[in-house]
């Protein structure tokens, strides 16, 4: 509408269509491709979140071929059954680990800085906990809260949490 008026009104007051001015034909091809983007970003997020299924599934299969190889069940069956069980085993171990699926978060230095320290943070606190695990405990409670939109149940941890805001959102 706002379009409509400044044409009419330079074409009523003769002035020329300078290399400024914009001609509803190229504002709908720009509101064509500002629609195509749009998709395309909603197609993208449902890409990557499959991408990210797909990850999750593998990891999965991985961690259930890996109980079926170390079961009790397993060293209970007679030799002859327990190894072809294995071999059967590894051939889908094989057969998965061939899948490699990656979604990369992409960030900038400072997010990749924010990253490294708070993994460092949860590194050192998870040492801690296998030393004691009542004082661990309330350290990681700490982080929780640090993290949590939710009014955490103790202290927040103002340190992890400042580093975690510079942390990219898909951490």
């Amino acid at each position: 509408m706002a379009q409509a008026k400044i044409q009419a009104k330079a074409a009523t007051e003769g002035h020329n269509a300078g290399k400024f001015y914009r001609s509803v034909s190229m504002a709908a091809r720009s509101n064509h491709l500002l629609e195509i983007l749009d998709d395309l970003e909603v197609r993208v997020q449902a890409f990557r979140d499959a991408a990210s299924a797909l990850e999750l599934e593998r990891e999965s299969l991985i961690e259930k071929i890996h109980s079926v190889q170390n079961s009790h069940d397993i060293r209970t069956i007679s030799d002859g059954e327990r190894e072809e069980l294995l071999v059967t085993a590894e051939r889908l171990m094989g057969r998965t680990l061939t899948v490699a699926v990656a979604v990369e978060t992409i960030r900038n230095p400072q997010q990749e800085s924010s990253l490294q320290q708070a993994s460092m943070i949860i590194d050192e606190i998870l040492k801690k906990v296998m030393d004691n695990l009542e004082n661990g405990r309330k350290q990681l409670m700490g982080l929780y809260g640090a993290c949590s939109s939710e009014v955490p149940a103790g202290p927040v941890d103002q340190k992890f949490q400042s580093i975690i805001i510079g942390c990219a959102i898909e951490d």
